[in-house]
């Protein structure tokens, strides 16, 4: 047998014909479209169960307040003369108040809550990202420019981007810039100007009451919220901090001030007894708003949602 003849052999013995190549690609492939489902739910898995970390540890920070100082903190400060403002000094939101609580120490000793947020001696706070405040859903940017509600071309901070926000209420929140000095702009849920709610005003029960929610960024439309606090003048302010049951979560039609998330089916809610709940998309929006109301005195129980 010459040697053309033995390799030829030794071509058809080991070689792939492109049937063979395409029948090992197909194997592949459906190997692939079988996994890939299950390491997103795996991954997706992972990224909720950070979310849940992430509200109980505010959950607790805002439980050792109010057993520090007899209430939870103010939606925001606002002052101007001894009067409540809803844009006046010095617009420190919630989050900014229970630092201490979240191990940020370091970040809550050097804030002056004397002075407005945006004070050139606080401008350091402006520029901590804190992960605790952070959805792991969220890939948008760590900081976020804030435009005037006036004219759009001016930038009046740069803020921290954060993806929890303060229950308001089920009012509108911009209705807020049209209070007069010494009027005080009120929600009917736990956070609002300068509140100081306990937990014995809670009158609907504390496990079913919305303390703190979820809401997604939206680099497009400029939708981000912080944990600072409200910088007067700014294009959404208050709702940079605060959330309102206008719409249901995740709802097509939604606002800013909207909740939101990038879970599947829903999102998540920190309640004012500390647990954490999954609220799917679909749920009513009745329900939802007496889940939001402090002292509505609608009948729910925890079998409802």
């Amino acid at each position: 047998m010459s040697h053309n003849t033995t390799s030829r052999q030794y071509n058809r013995q080991f070689g792939f014909t492109l049937i063979e190549l395409l029948v090992v690609i197909a194997i592949i492939s459906i190997l692939i479209a079988l996994i890939l489902p299950a390491v997103q739910q795996a991954r997706e898995a992972a990224r909720k169960t950070a979310s849940q970390n992430n509200f109980r540890q505010i959950g607790m920070a805002l439980h050792h307040y109010h057993e520090s100082h007899k209430a939870f903190p103010p939606g925001w400060i606002g002052v101007t003369n001894g009067q409540a403002d809803a844009n006046g000094r010095t617009g420190w939101g919630w989050a900014s108040h229970i630092l201490p609580m979240l191990e940020q120490n370091n970040v809550h000793e050097r804030i002056d809550f004397n002075l407005p947020v945006t004070a050139p001696s606080n401008r350091f706070a402006l520029e901590i990202e804190l992960p605790v405040f952070r959805s792991p859903n969220d890939s948008a940017e760590d900081f976020w420019e804030l435009r005037s509600k006036d004219d759009p071309i001016v930038i009046l901070a740069t803020l921290p981007t954060s993806n929890y926000v303060g229950n308001f209420g089920t009012e509108d929140l911009n209705l807020c810039e049209e209070f007069s000095l010494g009027k005080a702009c009120k929600g009917n849920g736990m956070f609002y100007l300068n509140s100081r709610v306990r937990f014995r005003d809670v009158l609907d029960g504390t496990s079913t009451t919305i303390l703190v929610g979820e809401r997604k960024s939206d680099e497009d439309k400029n939708w981000f919220s912080t944990w600072v606090g409200v910088v007067p003048g700014g294009e959404e302010a208050f709702s940079r901090i605060l959330g309102v049951a206008d719409h249901t979560p995740n709802h097509p039609d939604s606002h800013f001030e909207d909740y939101s998330s990038y879970h599947p089916g829903g999102v998540y809610f920190l309640f004012a007894d500390g647990h954490v709940k999954f609220l799917s998309d679909a749920i009513n929006h009745s329900l939802f708003k007496a889940l939001i109301t402090r002292k509505g005195k609608e009948p729910i129980s925890d079998g409802n949602f």
